[in-house]
């Protein structure tokens, strides 16, 4: 790592933290496919977690750091402090708090601070800004009904990506259909706008020391909290005490294991955009059970 990108990163965390830091050294880790990351290692001994990237892609960490600022003003549940964004040069950087964490520790927990997060409300569905899921823009306009949001922002916003990205005569007719019929899926069931971790998948949570669990790489926003649970269950899973605590405190409604296809979609056609392959399968079977059950 360049010396004149020490003396940037340097200056930026001291503006940050009010104190003199100077970073004397950066160590590599692992644990992500986007962006290279690193652990800044300072003079005086403290240590932050380090993320670059192309200059290109600082709206992305600038995103990130309102994910994680929204999250941590309400309280409830932990995640890194951000302390500095920007450009040094041809890159685009993030520092956060430096935590170590590790795979086990209490998930009963982390469903009770979960449901702590989705009390957190909004008016409206949405964010003050928009951001990413991956490298892929996520729009986040405000809406006050969440079927439109769902449909314009979500999932017909991913559509249409998959019909710049050649995949259109495979999905188009299908996510017509179902664009349609969303109002099929809320019959008795009003979402309200909860504010959200917005890409909970396992791999985006672990537990310090003390096994209390962590949260981190948001896509945030205010929508129906079954999102994010269903998020969790699409990529490996939580443990089963995280899904117990969660319902004791909110309990799901009716509905939840079809929407939970809904919800997951667009996850799917999110990977269907950024690897193509059997995404792309995965997304059309999804899309032909989802119309199977609205009749």
């Amino acid at each position: 790592m360049k010396q004149k990108l020490f003396s940037h990163l340097s200056a930026a965390i001291h503006d940050a933290i009010h104190r003199p830091f100077e970073v004397c050294g950066a160590t590599a880790v692992g644990g992500g496919s986007i962006n290279e990351a690193f652990r800044l290692e300072g003079t005086n001994g403290e240590c932050y977690f380090l993320k670059l990237n192309d200059a290109r892609h600082h709206s992305m960490f600038a995103a990130e750091a309102a994910g994680l600022d929204a999250i941590t003003a309400t309280n409830t549940l932990r995640v890194p402090q951000p302390f500095a964004h920007g450009i040094a040069g041809e890159q685009s950087y993030l520092v956060l708090e430096h935590m170590e964490l590790n795979s086990r520790g209490n998930s009963k927990r982390l469903g009770q601070q979960l449901a702590a997060l989705h009390r957190c409300k909004s008016p409206r569905f949405g964010f003050p800004q928009d951001n990413f899921i991956g490298t892929t823009q996520q729009p986040n306009a405000w809406n006050d009904s969440w079927i439109d949001f769902w449909r314009e922002q979500r999932l017909g916003f991913q559509l249409r990506l998959a019909a710049d990205n050649g995949y259109g005569s495979q999905l188009q007719s299908l996510g017509d259909k179902l664009l349609d019929a969303l109002p099929a899926f809320f019959e008795g069931y009003t979402p309200q706008p909860s504010l959200l971790h917005g890409d909970l998948w396992s791999g985006n949570h672990a537990y310090t020391a003390d096994g209390a669990p962590t949260i981190f790489d948001p896509a945030s926003y205010y929508g129906d909290c079954e999102c994010d649970l269903a998020m969790s269950e699409l990529f490996g899973g939580f443990p089963a005490s995280f899904y117990t605590a969660y319902r004791a405190e909110w309990p799901l409604h009716e509905g939840y294991e079809t929407r939970r296809d809904l919800y997951n979609l667009y996850h799917v056609l999110n990977h269907a955009n950024l690897f193509g392959g059997g995404y792309v399968l995965q997304t059309r079977d999804i899309m032909q059970r989802l119309l199977s059950q609205t009749g």
